[in-house]
């Protein structure tokens, strides 16, 4: 443990991020937006829901959409393990405020972020592209692309075919049946 108090605390121009891993890449989303980590656990899938959306789990009572990021990215596929996460997220979208769960391959940690030092994400002749990417940071040896949850999620969002599909499909399904 360090003997300076600075070092264990948030820097008032930081803010605190959690990474993750997909593949070979690390990933990084607001600390403040994460409500829980879990283990993986089988879903409920939901007929016609996008590809990326594996289906739905029952957290505490609340019908949670969960997103295999991996797809989303249009990322090679990978198995489930012992050490694949859902990551259960707040996401902001037009329709409001909701939790949301995404797969990722590991849990990193958690790193203090120097505002000054986030990059922006780089123009790739595609807004769609980079649409999702909040910054770019170095963190010890290598690069953490920082995600805008709001985009990446609640983007799907905006079409409101996502909203539909999952609330009318969630409504139907038996708390019972949803895993837990």
């Amino acid at each position: 443990m360090s003997n300076n108090a600075a070092d264990e605390t948030v820097k008032p121009d930081s803010h605190q991020v959690l990474t993750f891993v997909l593949g070979n890449e690390t990933y990084g989303v607001d600390i403040l937006r994460v409500q829980e980590i879990r283990g993986w656990s089988s879903v409920t899938k939901i007929p016609h829901a996008p590809p990326h959306v594996l289906g739905v789990l029952n957290l505490r009572g609340s019908i949670v959409p969960v997103v295999d990021l991996r797809m989303r990215f249009n990322l090679e596929r990978a198995e489930y393990t012992a050490v694949t996460v859902i990551i259960v997220l707040s996401v902001q979208s037009e329709s409001g405020r909701r939790n949301f769960g995404v797969v990722v391959d590991g849990v990193s940690d958690v790193v203090d972020v120097d505002s000054a030092a986030v990059k922006p994400a780089p123009e790739l002749g595609s807004a769609a592209a980079t649409a999702h990417i909040s910054g770019l940071v170095s963190v010890a040896d290598h690069m953490v692309v920082l995600l805008d949850i709001d985009r990446l999620i609640g983007g799907d969002m905006l079409s409101g075919s996502m909203d539909a599909t999952l609330g009318a499909a969630a409504a139907s399904v038996p708390a019972g049946a949803v895993a837990a």
